[in-house]
This record gives C-alpha cells, sequence and structure tokens, in this order.
C-alpha cells in the first residue's frame, strides 16, 4: 500500500491546499498520510491511487449499512427524480421519517429535523435554556457535541487542562465558555457538587451516553440513572446526545438499551448512512416551544431542514434496520473483532486492552481501568497512531488520530474482520521488532 508521498494523493492534496486552507473541510481530516479518495462501495473505500481499504472509519460513524448502499441509493435517487427542496410546507417523507423516529426512540414525542449533531445539540440546549430560564449547563470532560461555543471546550484537553477552562478554539464567547460547566464522567458526587454550587442556574446536562468521541468510555453503571434523578431534583433539562449512539447501537438509541430516557435527544451520523441529517426530539413540552409550531418562542430555521434526498435517505436506513438483522449483525461481527483483537494482545504479551460496544472497537495501549477521561493519558498516542498507520499500509482504514474509535457496517463481513485481525496481528509484529511494544 501507498502511503501516498509523491503519489496522486500528494497531487490531489496539493490541488486542494491551494483552494481550501490546510485542504480540507473539517479539521480532523488533516491526517497523515495524506489520501484523496475516489469512490467507496459497501465496507471498502478507494485512494486516487487505485488502492482499495477495508474501511473502519466510516466517515466518523455515519457509514452504518455500507457505502453507497444500494436500496438507500435507489430509493433518494428516485425521490430526488420528483423532489427537491421546496422551503415552505411539509412533504410526505419529512411526515414519515418523524414519526418512524417518535415510534423508536422512548424520548421522542415530537421532532425537528436538522442537517448536523452541531445544529442539532445547539437547538437543544437553546430550548433548555428557554424553559428553565437558566444559562448555565453541564457537560463532561472528552464529550464533544459540536463545533459551537456553548460546546466546545474540554473535549481532547491535555493534562493540565482537563476540569479546567479549555475553550476548543479562540474567537470563542467567554460568556459562552464561562456558562458551560465541566464535570467527570461517571462521577455522580461531582455532579451532585456542581448542582450544588449553581443552585437554580443549570438549565441542562447534556452527555454522550457513551463516550464514543474518546473511542469508548462506557457509563458505569447507575451513572445515567443518576443524572436522570439529579436533574429531576434540580429541575435541569436531561439532553441525550446520540448522535453516535443512535441507531447505529438501536433503532431506539442507546437510552432504549439503558432504560433512561432523557428530556431531548439528538440525532445524526447513522440515521441517513452518510447523508446530512440530523434531529432534535423529545417532550411534547418542550419541543413546542420551538417557533415552527405558532405561538412558539424558541426560533428554529434552516433552509434545507428535512430536504426530500436525507429525509428519504434516512427513511430507507431505517426500514433496512426494521426489516433487516442490521443490529445483530453490528453487534456480532463487533464481539468476532474485540475478542479477536483480545486473543492476539494477550497471546503475544502486548500491554492493551481492548475496549468497544456493539459494531464500535478500539485497541487501546494500556492496562487498568477506563472509568474517566484522564485514565486515558495513559494511552501513548503516538504508539497509537503508529498503529494505524501500520494498518493502513496493509489495506486497513483506521483513523490515525489518537483516541478515536472504528466502527463495523451491515456490509463488512467474517472475511473482513479476519482478514483485519491479521493486519493487526502483522502490525503489532513490526512494532515488537521496533521494541514498541
Amino acid at each position: 500500500m501507498s502511503e501516498g508521498n509523491g503519489s496522486r494523493n500528494e497531487a490531489e492534496w496539493s490541488k486542494a491546499e491551494s483552494v481550501t486552507p490546510g485542504a480540507v473541510h473539517t479539521s480532523l481530516r488533516n491526517v497523515e498520510p495524506h489520501t484523496a479518495f475516489v469512490r467507496g462501495e459497501g465496507a471498502y473505500i478507494w485512494d486516487a491511487e487505485g488502492n482499495r481499504y477495508i474501511d473502519f472509519h466510516c466517515a466518523f460513524s455515519p457509514i452504518v449499512l455500507g457505502h453507497c448502499h444500494p436500496e438507500v441509493l435507489r430509493r433518494a435517487t428516485e425521490a430526488a427524480r420528483e423532489s427537491d427542496l421546496f422551503g415552505v410546507g411539509i412533504t410526505e417523507h419529512e411526515i414519515r421519517l418523524c414519526a418512524k423516529i417518535v415510534e423508536h426512540v422512548p424520548s421522542a414525542d415530537k421532532v425537528l429535523l436538522c442537517n448536523s449533531g452541531s445544529e442539532a445539540t445547539y437547538h437543544a440546549l437553546r430550548v433548555a435554556r428557554a424553559v428553565t430560564g437558566r444559562t448555565k449547563f453541564i457537560k463532561f470532560q472528552g464529550c464533544y457535541h459540536g463545533w459551537h461555543d456553548y460546546v466546545l471546550r474540554n473535549t481532547l484537553s491535555a493534562p493540565d487542562k482537563v476540569y479546567q477552562r479549555d475553550p476548543g478554539s479562540t474567537g470563542m464567547l467567554d460568556s459562552a465558555i464561562d456558562n458551560t460547566l465541566v464535570c467527570r464522567l461517571n462521577d455522580l458526587d461531582d455532579v451532585r457538587a456542581t448542582f450544588e454550587a449553581n443552585r437554580g442556574e443549570v438549565a441542562a446536562v447534556i452527555i454522550e451516553p457513551i463516550a464514543h468521541n474518546i473511542g469508548c468510555l462506557m457509563p458505569v453503571p447507575g451513572f445515567l440513572e443518576g443524572l436522570r434523578s439529579l436533574c429531576d431534583e434540580f429541575g435541569a433539562v436531561l439532553i441525550f446526545d446520540e448522535v453516535i449512539t443512535g441507531f447505529r447501537h438501536s433503532l431506539g438509541g442507546y437510552q432504549k438499551i439503558a432504560g433512561v430516557t432523557p428530556d431531548l435527544t439528538t440525532m445524526g451520523k447513522a440515521m441517513a448512512n452518510g447523508y446530512p441529517m440530523a434531529a432534535v426530539a423529545g417532550k411534547r413540552e418542550l419541543m413546542d416551544r420551538f417557533n415552527t409550531r405558532t405561538g412558539g418562542d424558541v426560533f428554529f430555521a434552516g433552509t434545507f431542514n428535512g430536504a426530500t434526498l436525507t429525509s428519504v435517505a434516512a427513511l430507507t436506513t431505517i426500514d433496512i434496520m426494521e426489516k433487516e438483522p442490521v443490529h445483530e449483525h453490528l453487534f456480532r461481527l463487533g464481539e468476532r473483532m474485540r475478542s479477536g483483537l483480545a486473543g492476539i494482545i494477550e497471546r503475544m504479551g502486548v500491554r492493551g486492552q481492548v475496549a468497544g460496544y456493539g459494531s464500535v472497537f478500539t485497541l487501546y495501549f494500556f492496562e487498568g481501568p477506563i472509568r474517566h477521561y484522564e485514565d486515558l493519558f495513559n494511552n501513548p498516542a503516538e504508539l497509537y497512531v503508529d498503529y494505524r498507520k501500520g494498518m493502513i499500509r496493509r489495506g486497513i482504514w483506521e483513523l490515525p488520530m489518537n483516541l478515536k474509535r472504528n466502527v463495523i457496517t451491515y456490509s463488512h463481513t467474517e472475511a473482513d474482520i479476519d482478514t483485519a485481525l491479521q493486519a493487526a496481528e502483522d502490525t503489532l509484529k513490526e512494532l515488537r521488532a521496533e521494541g514498541r511494544v
């Protein structure tokens, strides 16, 4: 496999840099090896050199059925021949999609469609402030909820910035940063203390029910239930950010698996198998505050919200999940991958552990508990990234970035998993020969 240097990949990258800052259109795509992708089908992607990779990155996990899934493509294309975007009124596709979400997601009495997870979390926080009349909210160290000022702090913090004031960008409003309170994952005492210290000021708690933006940090038993109780006690809105977990782990989201129902839920990514679709859903009394309803006082808009192409893609994805054993397949192959990796590192005596849930997996290179964000500082970032670069050289695409998850799709096969496991063993042997594992 070519790493791209001096290749058509680099030539395309150079052309992109001449017209785009850094060549890419979202910052986390700027990784080495620089690669230009030209095609995706099922579990595979091809670069400009013609190299084929088994894809376990899957566009940060929206691809849940497989690239260019034929049924999603067929139905979306057919619908696009009849309509595209009206910008007024409603369409049958929007109605049917929202009805499906209400049917499956426990917290969803009503639904509004938008285009990205960041939009969805922005709207959820705004309506939480409106209904409570409060300005502050709680997020958790390491969780990512989008790019806007109200959530872009304390995501991938350096050790000296953990639980400290750590905005993710210059140009952010101080008022937004300071109205965001950061708590420790899996620590209900810390959450209670934060509520007590800011009594009557906290509008909402927002959380990834599984912290997948840092690989896979699972909630400890009772943690999500405890957040539900604390929000009820202190009069705050509980928001589950299921942009990653929603539809990938279950049609009802992780909330259905956990048996904990939030007040609001944000969804995206896997709900449309790669098309730009997201949603905010929740209790009727909260959702009816949006001004899409006459008398609502919380502004909600978006020119492309509910566009035909994306709505039909989401509908088709959900239809396939309803009719076919999608989640059974994802969980079965996920377990095959995780148990296979665990067997390899045990057999080789590699210091590490395999984390994941459902279709998500990652190999951390440290032992010991993974309960809190700071536990992940035990993971050697350079080794983690170099391992993934070794996988890429062997035709397995895992994003070469520290702490990022890998995912499996409905299009992956047992043979794909076994090929990846062999590549993992070969990569670890190479690193061992270098004295690194």
